[in-house]
């Protein structure tokens, strides 16, 4: 029997409100700290990996997510039931849901991740981006708010000039977000997005940003405790994205150095000192120039946050628990180090060329190994891969002294990886590792778009 953790609130059982590697990986970290854990699950997912290593399971609902993985009053009866005392939203579904994050609290339970207060203030992008702006943290030019009129837009546009994006103020995923080039398109642009935003998330919000023709997408990684310690583990480049949705992902960004790094770690860190942020989070930038632009913030684990734990040797989701239990970090920014390269490549179950989904039985599943090489999946053989969830099925990282060894050593795991029985974007990964262009780090956000019609 593992010894239990001796945190401030002694968790002893936490619920994962969760599915896939994502619980399965929350799942580990709590048993290496001696915490039980309950899974929750849909009647499509009774036979997942997180199911069957988990200490208790309970299934709340059919498979469709808004009736299981969505259902608060399910979750909190889950937790209920089996006397957990703590819950760990992983990233999705309900972790960055203000309302849940209070529901969880109003019940007596401990919520793993920021307050309920910060998800509803970054959950707003126009709200997070005023919150940013007081400060001090550099913004990309345009709206100082929500958009109200189509005049106040073209107003703007003529301003910070053309190209421009008009994006949702409550968007994700490239949902209401479109690109006006010139005067001409932009009363399309403003439609459509406030259409999409309004069906994607039942508000037409709108705000707009200068479009940036060739950034890219850097994001820098924090923890914070109820003490007053912030401190960043460094960046990621996120850049290699594929219709807003990331594919690869490095750290450190071979575009940086550690002057940047540190420049703009230690205005992020004051900046969420002041405001009394806890746990993990992440803050969005784009970078073109020499210059930094956040766009948003993520009050939770990103589905990247291996190549940080790679890069630095430390466990965010240890950390997370230890915060959420009242704990102090122990350990100041001077103490952070980034040793050598790590890259990230998310395998998804679908067509490598169309992007279809592939969902279906894993007739074979190989992980490959050896020094540097981790995979984070909830994958076996003969494991179904429903039809009903997200297609992310593994992640690939390796860690290596240098960018260069990381790439080979990267190429060296894709080759070995067998997942057989289904489509996956392994293909995919194997010819970007392979290409010079990624192999120069020098490619924005746009590249990998263009790499997939240069290869079709």
């Amino acid at each position: 029997m593992r010894p239990p953790f001796r945190g401030l609130k002694m968790l002893k059982k936490i619920l994962i409100a969760n599915r896939g590697e994502i619980a399965l990986r929350v799942h580990r970290a709590c048993q290496e700290m001696g915490i039980r854990t309950v899974a929750v699950h849909s009647t499509a997912d009774a036979s997942a990996m997180h199911v069957r290593l988990a200490d208790e399971s309970v299934c709340i609902g059919p498979p469709a997510a808004r009736d299981s993985y969505l259902n608060v009053a399910a979750i909190l009866s889950a937790a209920a039931i089996t006397g957990a005392d703590a819950i760990h939203p992983g990233y999705g579904f309900l972790s960055e849901n203000a309302r849940f994050a209070e529901m969880v609290e109003a019940h007596g339970l401990t919520f793993i991740g920021p307050t309920a207060d910060h998800i509803h203030m970054m959950g707003d992008k126009i709200a997070a981006k005023d919150a940013m702006r007081k400060l001090n943290v550099p913004l990309v030019p345009g709206s100082p708010g929500a958009l109200e009129s189509f005049e106040e837009a073209r107003a703007i546009a003529e301003t910070i000039k053309y190209p421009v994006l008009i994006k949702a103020a409550a968007g994700g995923g490239g949902r209401g977000m479109k690109v006006a080039r010139s005067a001409d398109e932009l009363e399309e642009a403003w439609q459509v997005a406030r259409t999409e935003a309004k069906a994607a998330f039942g508000n037409d919000a709108v705000y707009m940003e200068k479009y940036l023709d060739r950034p890219r997408h850097i994001e820098l990684q924090v923890l914070a405790d109820t003490h007053g310690n912030v401190v960043h583990f460094g960046e990621r480049d996120c850049s290699l994205q594929r219709r807003h949705q990331k594919l690869v992902e490095e750290a450190g960004s071979p575009a940086l150095n550690a002057a940047q790094r540190d420049a703009l770690g230690a205005q992020v860190t004051a900046g969420l000192r002041q405001i009394g942020y806890r746990n993990a989070g992440t803050l969005e930038f784009l970078y073109q120039d020499g210059q930094f632009a956040f766009i948003e913030m993520n009050t939770r684990l990103q589905v990247e946050h291996p190549v940080t734990e790679m890069l630095c040797g430390v466990d965010l989701v240890r950390e997370q628990i230890r915060i959420a239990a009242g704990e102090k970090l122990g350990y100041g920014q001077a103490d952070v180090t980034f040793n050598g390269h790590a890259i990230e490549c998310r395998i998804t179950a679908e067509d490598p060329e169309s992007f279809a989904p592939s969902p279906g039985r894993v007739n074979t599943y190989h992980a490959p190994g050896g020094l540097g090489v981790r995979v984070d999946s909830a994958l076996y053989s003969g494991y179904a891969v429903p039809p009903h969830y997200d297609s992310l099925v593994a992640k690939l990282i390796v860690h290596a002294p240098s960018r260069p060894q990381a790439i080979a050593r990267m190429q060296r795991a894709l080759d070995e990886m067998v997942v057989d029985g289904i489509k996956t974007t392994l293909p995919l990964h194997r010819r970007i590792m392979a290409d010079a262009e990624f192999q120069s780090g020098d490619y924005t956000i746009h590249w990998l778009e263009r790499f997939v019609a240069r290869e079709a």
